[in-house]
């Protein structure tokens, strides 16, 4: 086996609070653990107030050493509003191109790495990973955590034909490009595999995510937090996650006017935010509150007795929630509104954990959310269900050994 280091390019990691960034920082922790060397090439901590946070500031470069190799954090240039594109992807090549430099000298420039393990999104990080890895002689693993610009089309965040026909081409040359991509379900990897053509087909590997069930354990729901959001008894529907317009919240929204005896939480931040707070003026039940430090994570998710993942129509097999795996892990029931017969419905019928109805159906949803309202029997029994399969079918270790597998077999 090859004991070259690894390389990382990557836009988050710890301690930023992104979701991504907990997944590339617990699988760097269990290569490590593994006996190899990383080097990790991401951007300065900016995620939660998509600002550079306090500490931060100053420098465009900063290079850390580790036990285990070394850090180097670059500005991310940042916009203050999710909802401006164009900015949001000036940003993005930006930090593209300053991370690209990094990478080149990221362990030593003389010393080749076993392979650069790229990130998207942004997939501005495809083509940045293949370049770094083919001028340091190694291959390019390229990681896709959400297919782009898929979503953002079938949303209409992006409707520019041009910006489009762009944003498609950068994505097929990324794929082919690159020696391996890794995505995280059956479902994206047919919807890759449609666009780069069958002679590519070999080079697309399913390694789903994963959650360290170690850290997210079931707690009991009476919490700190649960008192802080002015919550009593009741029973708490939560989402948890990025609020944006990927995300069917009307419906959230509309079920806390129907169903007024729970209490609905929303927790997240987004560029939809605002426009969801508007929408749900006046209704009591509800309450909005922002991303909290990762440490509170499993008392955040233990707050929720029911936690719901809605996406829109058409998003559910191009995005797979990684919220998902957090909320089984903390013994939690789900109500999930999405494609039938794409990853998430699956899990939860694997696991038994939750319901799958169909996606922007509010009678459905909100009947699926009563009868688990009013069956607190039935809510124990899915978040056993749910704890239960994360435990013996989710796991880091396993998504290492398969990184580090792909790394070493030159796939």
């Amino acid at each position: 086996m090859t004991t070259r280091p690894i390389v990382v390019l990557c836009p988050h990691f710890a301690p930023d609070t992104a979701p991504t960034g907990d997944v590339i920082t617990t699988i760097v922790q269990a290569m490590v653990a593994r006996g190899r060397r990383v080097h990790v090439v991401t951007a300065l901590p900016w995620y939660r107030m998509h600002a550079i946070e306090d500490g931060w500031t100053g420098r465009p470069v900063r290079r850390e050493r580790t036990e285990w190799g070394s850090i180097i954090r670059v500005h991310p240039f940042p916009g203050k509003s999710k909802r401006n594109l164009l900015r949001r992807a000036v940003g993005f090549a930006l930090f593209s191109v300053l991370a690209g430099v990094c990478t080149l000298f990221a362990g030593g420039w003389r010393r080749r790495p076993a392979a650069v393990i790229s990130m998207s999104p942004p997939l501005t990080l495809g083509l940045t990973g293949w370049l770094a890895a083919r001028l340091r002689f190694t291959r390019c693993i390229f990681n896709i955590q959400d297919v782009f610009p898929d979503a953002a089309v079938e949303t209409g965040a992006i409707t520019n034909g041009a910006v489009i026909a762009v944003a498609r081409w950068l994505e097929r040359v990324s794929y082919r490009c690159s020696d391996s991509v890794v995505v995280l379900s059956d479902d994206l990897r047919e919807n890759v595999v449609a666009k780069v053509g069958p002679r590519h087909a070999r080079k697309v590997t399913v390694i789903p995510n994963f959650v360290d069930s170690g850290f997210i354990t079931p707690l009991s729901r009476n919490t700190a937090y649960r008192a802080e959001l002015g919550v009593g008894d009741e029973v708490v529907v939560m989402y948890a996650g990025n609020v944006g317009f990927s995300q069917s919240l009307e419906l959230v929204v509309e079920a806390a006017r129907r169903i007024p005896q729970a209490t609905f939480v929303i927790n997240g931040d987004g560029s939809g935010r605002e426009h969801f707070e508007e929408s749900a003026r006046g209704i009591p039940n509800i309450r909005f509150n922002g991303y909290q430090p990762k440490e509170r994570v499993p008392e955040v998710l233990a707050t929720a007795d029911i936690h719901v993942v809605p996406l829109r129509k058409g998003l559910g097999a191009v995005s797979v929630p990684s919220k998902t795996y957090s909320i089984l892990a903390a013994g939690r029931p789900v109500v999930a509104a999405i494609d039938e017969g794409t990853e998430v419905p699956r899990i939860l019928a694997a696991s038994g954990a939750g319901v799958t109805v169909p996606p922007d159906d509010i009678e459905t949803f909100v009947g699926a959310l009563r009868d688990l309202i009013g069956d607190s029997s039935r809510r124990e029994i899915l978040g056993r269900n749910a704890r239960d399969w994360v435990v013996s079918h989710v796991s880091p270790d396993a998504v290492a050994e398969a990184y580090l597998s792909l790394v070493d077999s030159g796939r």
